[in-house]
């Protein structure tokens, strides 16, 4: 489904559905020390019942199945959706996946202990989706914001590759990266309280081909431009990549995460 905000990208349309398979392959990249963060704050655990929001391909629920949670996964995109009920059957994993918009999810009251978004939430109208999800959670549930980037200022492959989605797609708002604290809205702030807030740098392992399909599937090649548009991207990425990285390198990333109450 194509989106389009006059505060993201200059309001050029984008579909991630128009990436699935590559996403599929290619961003379920978050090291395992992210998700060990969550687990120890409680989130995500045996006897909890979660939802995630903007699910995509299904990352965080099938990343987070083995630590005994129920799970439910929304995204708005069908072709996402497809993906992440692919990979959860293939894996043999119980998760619920919903074709369903952030602020168009209708749950019960009080039906989770955990609701997650993970690089995801900027997308939302946070107005009308801040009430929705207080009323979602249980009495003493929360409301877990995660972000992951790479640092482009300080990473010579990632800036590298990032200036050049910016030769194709010169309004693209997804780079220029630095160690940011997660954004809470004021109108989140109505509904709900901080209560926690880490930020940490990772190392991701890539090969070009990873890290060629990791940028691919980025919001400003692969889910905006033409298919003529993406295929010279990647041409010139691939010929980037073999001048200036190594068959395996690391990318320095930064991880964010915040945790709200309901008030």
């Amino acid at each position: 489904m194509e989106i389009k905000n006059k505060e993201i990208d200059g309001g050029k349309a984008f579909d991630f559905g128009k990436t699935s398979k590559g996403y599929a392959k290619y961003r379920d990249i978050y090291p395992k020390e992210f998700y060990k963060k969550l687990v120890d704050c409680g989130i995500g655990v045996s006897g909890q019942k979660c939802l995630d929001l903007g699910t995509g391909t299904g990352v965080i629920p099938r990343n987070m199945y083995q630590y005994g949670a129920e799970w439910t996964g929304t995204d708005i995109s069908e072709n996402q959706i497809a993906q992440a009920r692919l990979l959860a059957s293939a894996n043999k994993m119980d998760i619920d996946f919903q074709v369903v918009s952030a602020e168009e999810n209708d749950f019960p009251d009080e039906s989770f202990d955990i609701i997650t978004a993970c690089q995801c939430f900027w997308y939302f109208d946070t107005k009308e989706l801040a009430p929705r999800l207080a009323k979602m959670l249980k009495k003493d549930g929360r409301l877990v914001v995660m972000q992951m980037a790479w640092l482009p200022n300080e990473d010579r492959i990632a800036g590298l590759s990032e200036k050049l989605v910016l030769e194709y797609n010169p309004g693209w708002t997804g780079g220029g990266w630095e160690r940011e604290p997660v954004h809470i809205s004021d109108e989140m702030l109505e509904s709900f309280d901080v209560v926690y807030r880490a930020g940490f740098d990772l190392n991701v392992h890539f090969t070009r081909e990873s890290w060629n399909g990791r940028m691919k599937t980025c919001r400003g090649i692969g889910a905006s431009l033409p298919e003529a548009e993406i295929a010279a991207w990647e041409r010139e990425h691939r010929a980037l990549l073999a001048l200036t990285a190594p068959e395996e390198f690391d990318v320095l990333h930064y991880a964010a995460i915040a945790i709200l109450k309901k008030k």
